[in-house]
Formats: structure tokens, C-alpha cells, sequence
């Protein structure tokens, strides 16, 4: 059974290792879209779902294709990766000495010995951020590719001198709650 990861972010590949189930990467070039008609959370899934059907419909035989998204909510908008250093500035100052929301999903699309399944969650944390001045965020956005953020931020950088505290799994603001990964891929690759 191949384990194929739909994604071409670093920290994900990494977390994907934590697991220690071999794996393989292609990239998914699904667009981003997202429909305000839905929540932010069933837009997250939605976006994790059409990355891993991508690529699922240009492999064959028994795989299991992970999808992810990660995204940051505050004020009921979302905070995707910022498209210039100064939007990601921007997001820092709304960000700072406040609280957000951030939700990462998962989707995985199973073909197992000539059966489909279909296996979709997410998984929200609440950070906290202290407050953060001028300086500090021109810093950190001019040293680090904070285009390929969620919010313009990795809690897993130096920027996590910033974070006060979590409430939730940590992993999930890296861009992949590992636990929930795990337990899924148990059900197929372990049989009993």
C-alpha cells in the first residue's frame, strides 16, 4: 500500500517523518479556491479534499493519498499565506497581542483491494499571541519566506518566541496534526 503525501510544504514533509511510515510526495497543483458560501472550516476540508482527489486521480493501484490545508482564522476572516511582505505585515499587526484560531484538515482518499474510502476531519487550536512591535515583525518578515505561511508566521521558527501559549496540538499549527494522521492510517495499513 502506497502512502502518498498531496503536498509541497517542507513542514509537513517533516512531520510526515515523524510518523515513520514510508511515504512519497506528489506535489497536488489544485487551486486554492475558497467558497464563502461554506465555514471556514468546511472550506479548510474542502480545500484538503480537492488536493488529495488531484492526486488521486493521476495514480493507480492500492494508495493512500493525504490532502492537507492549513489556515488562520481571526475575526471571523481567514489569514491564508500572504501574497507580498507587506500583506504579511499587515496580518502581523492584526495578530499581535491578540488570540486566533488555527485549523488545519485532513483528507485522505483510500483505494484498498478494489474498495474506495474516504476519510475527512480537521483540527483547531487556539494561539495566543503576545504583543509584538514594529520592529520585531519587520524583522521577522524580512528573514524568513513568510509568503509560504498560514498568517505569515511558523510557530516552529524563531517567531515561536512570540506565541504566549496554545490551547490544542501543537502540530496542527505546523500544518499537520500527526495523532489524527497516524490513527487513520492505522485502520488501512494495519491489518489485524
Amino acid at each position: 500500500m502506497k502512502v502518498i503525501l498531496a503536498s509541497a510544504s517542507k513542514r509537513r514533509y517533516e512531520l510526515m517523518n515523524l510518523i515513520k511510515v514510508p511515504f512519497e510526495v506528489i506535489v497536488s497543483d489544485e487551486d486554492e479556491v475558497y467558497d464563502k458560501n461554506k465555514t471556514l472550516y468546511e472550506q479548510c476540508l474542502d480545500i484538503s479534499y480537492h488536493k488529495a482527489l488531484n492526486v488521486y486521480n493521476k495514480t493507480s493501484g492500492n494508495r493512500i493519498i493525504i490532502g492537507s490545508d492549513t489556515i488562520v482564522k481571526f475575526n471571523n476572516k481567514v489569514l491564508g499565506k500572504p501574497k507580498t511582505k507587506e500583506e504579511a505585515k499587515i496580518m502581523l499587526k492584526e495578530l499581535s497581542g491578540q488570540k486566533h484560531e488555527v485549523i488545519t484538515s485532513i483528507s485522505m482518499l483510500i483505494w484498498k483491494d478494489g474498495k474506495y474510502y474516504e476519510e475527512k476531519a480537521y483540527d483547531v487550536t487556539v494561539v495566543y499571541f503576545d504583543n509584538i512591535d514594529d520592529f520585531e515583525i519587520d524583522k521577522w518578515v524580512l528573514e524568513n519566506d513568510v509568503c509560504d505561511m498560514a498568517g505569515a508566521y511558523g510557530i516552529q521558527e524563531e517567531f515561536g518566541k512570540f506565541v504566549r501559549k496554545i490551547e490544542g496540538n501543537y502540530y496542527t499549527i505546523v500544518g499537520l496534526p500527526i495523532n489524527m494522521v497516524y490513527q487513520i492510517l492505522k485502520k488501512y495499513l494495519f491489518d489485524k
